[in-house]
């Protein structure tokens, strides 16, 4: 009879759930996995750093909507992956760490690279489990991904300790779980989806602020339908954008859109608010909520324990957000709901106002590039099917307002963590997933410095993406926002200087540029995207422009502003609809 080890068992359960692509770095622990690997013909991207290898996973997740699998080795292996695992944790992204492990024969003997992984994981993770018998790692593989993928999304971790991993068991008594998941989501009830419905129908200024749980539910023409079907301006966070183009005349970008702010003389925000599969957190929620607090709110959510976080919620859907709208769109096909036409055109106005906030900047000027002008060179050189990954304070603030999202699943970004470093491990994910699409990563220069090194990941794996460098020699949003608390020329361990990033990604395996002059992004571009290599552009620009949002926030945070305040360059628009009103320069 024969027998196969841990290693084996482990590959063939990945493989049943058609996740044939690792995230990796080398360690000892792990070799019975990379053995089966190479025998199944799996795809094994090694990293530099196990940071990277938990963020592409993560990045992975992200744009395809199916869980990425990292595996790193015991000890360091595992808690260098915990940024990547908090971050996901953060943002309920689907993901599946397995880390190596000490033996167990050695508890207590002070093994090498013996840690309490599994305290380290637990509060960052979905579910965790150590596996403790051969045999049933095929059961616990297939419990991970139910739990990464059931109810609302999150990362899990698999501890394999070594003994385990690479002891053997007879091929016949092990079992490999195949139904193992519900068959259908799970969905409103009748009376909830009335009344939603109802609603709706009654509404003058309805709003859709979509989320996370759209993009996962595979959601996304649902959305739009039922946003065309009931005349109902949509907005989305950042998980979410593209599920709905944002060429499409009822997409009205961030949740912003409806602060009451920007309505408060044009005849109020919006009077009934549609949580659809987003939390309640920092912009939502609370004393600085984007939602009137006269709004009806209906939450739909997987989740019932979110239901009403931070706020009252008039009524709480427990659903899958893709069953949702299926059920809602088969109630409401035959109905009649108000075109909004005023309620629409405002919203436009909005839309365009921020829209062509710079358009000053953009145009041709001495002196430093302008950030707001690198990044519209830079969205007007893409296609408009490429992949846009943004890392960054500022930076990934500048890009997000130039691009316009017109898939879901394409445009990658931060979240609730804040975390840095996550673009060129988003990226290459991003490469690997998609091998026929463009993917384009713009990255701060502080958060350039944090996973650097995987320049040579995508150089040697043969995963071509374009990179930018927005290279202000500083950590912008920092210094800004130490100068607008305590004067210009006042700030400390904000300054970087001048770093040659594109020799660096030479030395790593990438092509490299420096560009200087506005009028010379364009065609570094175009030679950057035709050439097939990962590249490195490193992008000057000038250092004093500060994004409105850091002087939004720091502005409220600071009840008098300093003497000598720096003004951020600006055209065009004086409203700031997601902050509040400041004029602009």
């Amino acid at each position: 009879m024969a027998k196969i080890n841990g290693g084996e068992m482990l590959v063939r359960a990945l493989d049943y759930e058609g996740a044939r692509d690792i995230f990796t770095l080398h360690g000892g622990h792990l070799d019975a996995i990379y053995a089966a690997c190479r025998d199944h013909d799996f795809r094994v991207i090694d990293t530099r750093h196990e940071q990277a290898a938990a963020h592409m996973a993560d990045g992975w997740a992200r744009t395809t909507g199916r869980p990425g699998v990292a595996i790193v080795t015991a000890g360091p292996g595992v808690t260098d992956a915990v940024t990547g695992v908090a971050n996901a944790f953060m943002d309920s992204i689907p993901m599946i760490l397995i880390g190596g492990r000490s033996p167990l024969a050695d508890d207590d003997r002070l093994p090498l690279q013996a840690v309490d992984q599994m305290g380290i994981m637990r509060p960052i993770t979905k579910w965790s489990r150590s596996i403790t018998h051969t045999e049933r790692i095929p059961e616990f593989v297939a419990a991970a991904f139910r739990h990464a993928t059931s109810g609302r999304p999150g990362p899990v971790f698999l501890e394999l300790p070594i003994d385990v991993l690479f002891a053997r068991a007879e091929e016949e008594r092990v079992e490999f779980p195949k139904s193992y998941r519900p068959k259908a989501p799970a969905g409103p009830s009748r009376a909830a989806l009335a009344t939603a419905l109802q609603w709706l129908r009654d509404a003058k200024r309805p709003a859709i602020l979509a989320g996370g749980g759209v993009w996962f539910a595979q959601a996304a023409n649902e959305l739009t339908r039922f946003a065309e079907l009931t005349n109902t301006p949509v907005m989305t966070n950042s998980k979410a954008r593209g599920s709905i183009s944002e060429d499409h005349p009822l997409c009205f970008g961030g949740f912003g859109a409806i602060h009451p702010a920007a309505h408060a003389k044009s005849g109020g925000s919006a009077d009934l608010v549609i949580l659809l599969g987003t939390r309640i957190g920092l912009f939502t929620g609370g004393r600085n909520s984007v939602i009137p607090r006269d709004a009806r709110v209906i939450q739909v959510d997987i989740e019932p324990e979110e239901i009403g976080r931070n706020r009252d919620i008039e009524l709480g859907v427990v659903s899958d957000c893709g069953e949702f709208l299926r059920q809602a769109i088969a109630a409401a096909k035959d109905e009649k709901f108000d075109a909004h036409a005023e309620w629409l055109e405002r919203l436009g106005a909005i839309r365009n106002g921020s829209r062509h906030r710079f358009d000053d900047a953009l145009k041709d000027r001495p002196g430093p590039i302008h950030p707001a002008r690198m990044a519209h060179e830079i969205a007007k050189a893409l296609s408009p099917d490429s992949i846009v990954v943004a890392d960054g304070g500022e930076t990934a603030a500048w890009m997000s307002n130039a691009w316009t999202a017109r898939h879901p699943g394409r445009f990658l970004s931060h979240g609730y963590l804040g975390c840095l470093g996550t673009g060129l491990p988003f990226a290459i994910a991003s490469k690997a997933a998609h091998p026929d699409l463009p993917v384009f990563c713009i990255v701060g220069d502080g958060s350039a410095g944090l996973n650097f090194s995987e320049f040579h990941t995508a150089a040697k794996s043969n995963l071509p993406i374009t990179v930018v460098i927005n290279n202000d020699q500083q950590w912008g949003m920092s210094k800004h926002g130490q100068e607008l608390m305590w004067g210009k020329g006042r700030h400390i361990v904000t300054e970087l200087g001048m770093v040659h990033y594109e020799r660096a990604a030479e030395g790593l395996g990438a092509a490299g540029e420096l560009v200087e002059r506005a009028e010379d992004i364009a065609p570094a571009m175009k030679r950057a995207l035709a050439s097939g290599r990962t590249t490195c552009l490193n992008v000057i620009t000038d250092s004093d422009v500060i994004e409105p949002g850091t002087l939004a926030m720091y502005s409220a945070a600071t009840p008098r502003p300093p003497k000598e305040e720096p003004k951020p360059e600006a055209g065009g628009e004086t409203t700031l609809p997601y902050y509040g009103k400041r004029k602009l320069d």
